[in-house]
């Protein structure tokens, strides 16, 4: 079995061809699409139409094992898979449509994530993908001093805390999302993360889950945000993937934003969803 990587025109993405990952991954094949991941920063897997959930849990297995998912309730019969779904008819604002990575508020945020197509709709639904180590790489030199300085406040609150965006108000939802309490809780990180396994510094900033900077005033430090997020968002750091029937996704959270997109009323979308552990080596 031979492995091709097509990378995408953009700053990050490839298409990977040339494996079943419906079948058991030698250790050999397992390292070369890790390279590919890590290289990349989001991988595409085409033709993936004999995937089942258990060779997505397989597949996760390989690339790190299982992460938390704190507020995600897993589909029946699973506890590490859950379903980002939304019905043809459901009238509830897009899910996770702002840029994000994955559960940053986390002690130990997830290396990566995985996405596996079951109902993909004719149009819209992309996922877009920024990526943070360009964005970075990008900025002047004393800019790049200044951020390294920084320590972020990270908090799931205004997402799943009971009376956040997806709490006891966010009705009509088919996504499994299960608000709480823990939703309060903070966690600090630098602003600027070092990859544990590349090396490259990334940008680690989201509106969504960082509340403040270590020792600024609030106003300023949303401001800061505010205006980096922009940067973070522009043009040329960003991927717009499309999906296909029968495709696999996986992205570097330490490395890459991503936010979901519309376009597909009127029309089921549904994918499972298993997240990656934190790299700890």
């Amino acid at each position: 079995m031979t492995l091709t990587v097509e990378p995408s025109d953009s700053s990050c993405g490839a298409r990977v061809t040339g494996v079943d990952l419906s079948s058991d991954l030698s250790p050999a094949l397992t390292e070369e699409i890790r390279a590919a991941w890590l290289e990349h920063k989001v991988v595409a897997f085409p033709d993936q139409g004999a995937m089942d959930d258990d060779a997505l849990e397989r597949f996760t297995e390989a690339m790190g094992g299982f992460g938390e998912d704190p507020f995600f309730a897993p589909i029946e019969g699973r506890q590490h898979i859950a379903a980002i779904l939304r019905e043809a008819d459901e009238q509830t604002p897009l899910f996770a449509e702002n840029w994000h990575s994955d559960w940053s508020f986390l002690a130990q945020p997830p290396a990566g994530t995985c996405l596996m197509a079951i109902d993909i709709p004719p149009i819209g639904g992309d996922t877009m993908f920024a990526d943070q180590v360009a964005a970075f790489a990008a900025l002047p030199e004393e800019r790049k001093e200044y951020l390294r300085s920084l320590t972020a406040i990270h908090s799931a609150k205004l997402a799943y805390a009971p009376d956040g965006a997806y709490g006891e108000k966010d009705e009509g939802r088919s996504m499994a999302i299960r608000p709480g309490e823990s939703a309060l809780e903070t966690q600090t990180h630098p602003l600027i993360r070092r990859h544990p396994e590349t090396g490259k510094e990334a940008i680690f900033s989201t509106l969504g889950y960082i509340i403040g900077i270590e020792g600024m005033d609030q106003a300023e430090a949303i401001g800061l945000l505010g205006e980096l997020a922009l940067w973070q968002g522009r043009d040329e750091f960003v991927y717009r993937h499309r999906w296909e029937p029968g495709m696999v996704v996986m992205w570097d959270n330490r490395s890459v934003l991503h936010k979901a997109t519309g376009g597909y009323e009127g029309h089921r979308r549904e994918l499972h969803r298993t997240t990656i552990a934190a790299w700890a080596g």
